[in-house]
């Protein structure tokens, strides 16, 4: 019934496809932003001076997907942020229909699940508009490149969101890999896999 549930979520989420199909490719720079974090202050990706890149997540708190990888990008965050590349995880979901995802409960959640990660609210959705995000969880990594920030990979976290422990492809640890080692990075985009962004109306 659960699968059934969250297969239902899925097409459901194809209807909000289109609205943010435009955004950052494979290659793009990317312009730095200033959003609320559930700490009480406002990020930007130029307040992380000895960051060579991020670890972009769009993500929410009531998305079924969204939850199954909350621990995956914990421990993203705690294996990579010391070696460069951080997580910063950004709320776009409209609290207005969902409720859930409001900035009270986004601090609650981060406390509840104990985030080494600023957790932004992308209240006006500009950003995720900008990145072309369409779901939760939709993953960026990011490099430096000189005073740039470049796109290096977009798509899934992994090859399995059900199953941590049945995972084969782990797309955005490979990707970092190969950045930290100097290589290219082999899959540069996959498929996201989540819930549809909740536009506004």
């Amino acid at each position: 019934m659960q699968k059934l549930f969250l297969a239902i979520l899925a097409v459901v989420g194809l209807t909000f496809h289109a609205v943010a199909s435009d955004g950052y490719t494979v290659g793009s720079s990317v312009s730095d932003f200033s959003l609320k974090s559930t700490k009480e202050k406002t990020v930007s990706l130029a307040d992380y001076k000895d960051a060579k890149g991020f670890i972009i997540t769009f993500t929410c708190n009531h998305c079924p997907y969204a939850k199954a990888y909350e621990d995956r990008i914990i421990a993203l965050d705690k294996k990579y942020a010391a070696k460069g590349y951080p997580v910063i995880a950004i709320n776009p979901n409209d609290a207005v229909q969902y409720p859930e995802d409001n900035f009270d409960n986004m601090e609650i959640r981060a406390k509840e699940k104990g985030f080494s990660f600023p957790y932004l609210y992308d209240e006006s959705q500009e950003q995720a508009k900008k990145f072309g995000a369409i779901k939760t969880p939709h993953m960026y990594v990011l490099q430096k490149d000189g005073s740039k920030l470049t796109v290096k990979y977009i798509g899934a976290i992994d090859d399995n969101w059900e199953d941590a422990a049945a995972v084969k492809e782990k797309y955005v640890e490979a990707a970092v890999d190969a950045l930290l080692e100097g290589k290219p990075v082999a899959i540069t985009s996959t498929k996201a896999i989540g819930c549809g962004i909740k536009w506004k109306k």
